[in-house]
């Protein structure tokens, strides 16, 4: 009798509450959370913690919440340096009224082509397509059949639903990541590759 027992792996992405600083172009600036940014985060999971790993970008809003669920619910805590938010380049830390001081059109230009009108200094798209990608793949070899929590940023999410559904880079800002919002992804295995499904998008998990 041939039974099927392709691997099947559950993957939560979210992304971290506010910064201190409020809404600007973080990127890799290492601002942790706000008051408000912890109180979203925590108002997200409520007390449900059903993984068997967590995973967490090494900058300060995310892991700093990681390490806080992972004591409370003694799962295991891994921290992936290439989880890290895009660089922004001269974007970086700030907000969009000083972006546009200068040049009102800026924004609106990288929203409607961001391949060709990127921050200066800034990592291109396809450089952070290839650093998320291979963070994505070592995730679902190294933990493959388990129910994972990665806790992230808006761009790296948006890069994994690019990458699984086949979205091109160009149409990437035009999804929108809540904040401290949660995405599941479900991933089968088929050979020596995952196929990855959307279960839900910017949810939470309020359990009393």
């Amino acid at each position: 009798m041939i039974t099927d027992e392709r691997v099947t792996t559950l993957i939560d992405l979210m992304r971290h509450g506010e910064p201190v600083g409020g809404s600007r172009y973080r990127g890799q600036m290492d601002d942790p959370l706000s008051d408000k940014g912890w109180a979203q985060m925590r108002a997200a999971v409520g007390h449900h913690h059903p993984w068997e790993v967590i995973i967490t970008s090494p900058l300060a809003r995310c892991q700093a919440f990681a390490e806080e669920l992972s004591e409370r619910g003694g799962i295991p805590l891994e921290i992936e340096p290439r989880l890290k938010e895009i660089g922004f380049g001269a974007w970086q830390g700030k907000t969009q009224e000083e972006i546009t001081q200068y040049d009102p059109g800026l924004i609106q230009r990288f929203y409607r082509d961001p391949m060709n009108n990127r921050p200066d200094d800034s990592e291109g798209l396809a450089e952070f397509r290839n650093r998320i990608v291979s963070a994505w793949n070592d995730i679902l070899n190294l933990h493959a059949g388990k129910h994972m929590l990665i806790v992230c940023h808006a761009g790296t999410i948006r890069m994994v639903l690019a990458h699984i559904l086949d979205i091109p880079l160009s149409n990437l800002f035009r999804i929108k990541v809540a904040t401290a919002g949660i995405t599941r992804i479900e991933c089968l295995e088929q050979g020596e590759e995952f196929l990855g499904q959307l279960v839900f998008h910017n949810g939470s998990l309020l359990v009393p």
